[in-house]
């Protein structure tokens, strides 16, 4: 893998967040050249900052929905290789701005998209979406890349009309190598986002307060972010490649990592070393969630060799050890290279 992404010009959006830190730390471990375009962090502590990852990428901080400043970068940088994760991500943050999720997961992407049109060089680009996409009736199946999409509430339905929007401009003007990724719950150190389970657990076990979860019954495909981010390379190689002009794949977790947000909160806990924390149930009524969303992954399985390296008892252990060294001060940017080296395959 690293030999296909050595010296690559590659662009990362959001790259400043959660997921954007990993992949970016990642791909500077491959020697690729790397270039982010994120707004800046809007969280202390954040993992792009304990990375220094301002010094090992070219970082431009540009809203995606400037297009005029967006378009001027890509231009200037003109990558071979695109992994778009720029967006608004936190489904209860979308009821709130909902304008501004459907601008910057919607027409942000379109800017993503004609912005790398225009340098007609047929890039190849992965655009990063959700497993929230899916027209989610929970019955409990498992969701293939052919069902229909949808969203109940503002940030799924923001990522369906992604999924939309790019398979349209793949089929309208097939000028970009285009495929979407399709993850479950991510997990993993160094997301402090708002309204994240794991967030909040370790906020409340670094403080020695109760940990309050909402959905303690809600079903999510929790995986650890190492084995997505796997996923999201081995995808882009593919994507070089392929003959189609459009495909998307899922990427989730064995059966056995679909278990209740209360149970990872007490697998959680388990792992932490010292823990006075417990358990309560937040009754107060909440904005609507799904309450279960499980995935088909055999199609990333059986064309990328794409597999998950870590069950459930692993992710939370890894995620777990992380967040222990951080508060234990160690170095940390050398333990997520370590993190990275074990389960990268």
């Amino acid at each position: 893998m690293q030999e296909f992404y050595k010296n690559k010009k590659i662009l990362i959006t959001g790259s400043s967040g959660f997921v954007g830190s990993w992949l970016a730390l990642t791909l500077h471990e491959m020697q690729a050249k790397l270039y982010g375009i994120s707004l800046e962090p809007n969280t202390s502590p954040n993992l792009f900052g304990l990375l220094g990852l301002e010094k090992k990428i070219n970082q431009k901080y540009i809203n995606i929905c400037d297009y005029d400043n967006l378009s001027s970068a890509i231009k200037e940088i003109s990558p071979d290789i695109v992994f778009h994760l720029a967006a608004q991500p936190l489904v209860r943050e979308s009821y709130v701005r909902t304008i501004e999720t459907f601008n910057t997961n919607v027409i942000g992407t379109l800017n993503v998209l004609e912005s790398c049109k225009f340098l007609d060089r047929n890039i190849n680009l992965v655009c990063i979406t959700t497993d929230k996409c899916y027209e989610n009736e929970e019955h409990g199946q498992r969701f293939i890349e052919s069902d229909p999409m949808g969203g109940k509430d503002p940030y799924s339905a923001s990522k369906a009309c992604t999924e939309i929007l790019t398979k349209s401009h793949a089929l309208s003007f097939n000028k970009l190598k285009l495929c979407t990724a399709r993850a479950g719950n991510i997990i993993g150190g160094g997301d402090w986002a708002k309204d994240r389970i794991i967030t909040d657990i370790v906020e409340s076990i670094s403080k020695n307060k109760d940990i309050l979860i909402r959905s303690p019954k809600a079903i999510r495909p929790w995986q650890h972010v190492i084995d997505v981010i796997n996923g999201y390379l081995k995808l882009a190689i593919y994507n070089d490649q392929k003959e189609e002009v459009f495909n998307s794949f899922n990427f989730g977790p064995s059966e056995d990592n679909e278990i209740d947000v209360e149970t990872l909160a007490k697998k959680f806990i388990a792992n932490w070393g010292s823990c006075n924390s417990t358990i309560k149930i937040d009754s107060n009524e909440h904005l609507p969630e799904s309450n279960i969303l499980r995935l088909d992954s055999n199609k990333a399985k059986n064309i990328l060799g794409w597999e998950p390296s870590m069950d459930i008892d692993i992710s939370v252990k890894e995620t777990s050890l992380w967040y222990e060294n951080f508060y234990l001060k160690n170095e940390i940017s050398e333990f997520t290279i370590e993190q990275i080296k074990k389960y990268l395959h």
